[in-house]
């Protein structure tokens, strides 16, 4: 028997922050023996940024379900598609009580796109086991989500580097 409350929690806001404050939640409970699962909605798939390649190295699951990011993204008819068919993975890996913490990274533009059910997800949130913990990242988090949350962090952007024509750069974007 698992002695834990599960949490929903998310990181939402305009400013930088959002994923990496996840990857921190998967690197403390990495450091605790958790099992962890990350599922990303809009990286590509067989995408490979820093984050997958040290996750490979700890065994920890990071799956992109997308296609890029949306506004590299001519076919938003195919992003509705691939979203539909990346919550019905998130569905099976949330409700089969594998994991202790599951993080659905840039679900809320699958949300504000109306790709998926604000509703829907908060059904299935509701389904998982009571000991699971959530963490939902990405802008604009619907009201309803954020009401149903234990945890909203928004990160505020005051000031970022690519304003004055810096690049992302490798570890720190990707």
């Amino acid at each position: 028997m698992i002695d834990r409350t599960g949490l929903l929690m998310v990181y939402t806001g305009n400013g930088k922050g959002k994923t990496t404050a996840a990857l921190g939640t998967l690197m403390r409970a990495y450091g605790r023996d958790m099992k962890v699962i990350m599922l990303q909605f809009i990286k590509g798939k067989g995408i490979r940024l820093g984050e997958h390649i040290a996750a490979e190295r700890m065994g920890v699951e990071i799956i992109p379900l997308g296609d890029g990011f949306i506004w590299q993204s001519q076919e938003l008819d195919n992003g509705r598609k691939m979203a539909l068919e990346g919550w019905t993975v998130c569905v099976d890996k949330i409700l089969s009580g594998d994991y202790d913490i599951v993080i659905l990274d840039e679900l809320t533009y699958a949300l504000e796109y109306g790709w998926l059910s604000v509703n829907e997800v908060l059904d299935v949130l509701k389904m998982r086991p009571k000991w699971m913990h959530i963490v939902v990242t990405g802008r604009d988090a619907p009201p309803k989500l954020v009401a149903a949350a234990d945890m909203v962090t928004e990160m505020v952007e005051m000031k970022h580097h690519f304003k004055s024509g810096i690049v992302g750069q490798k570890g720190i974007e990707f």
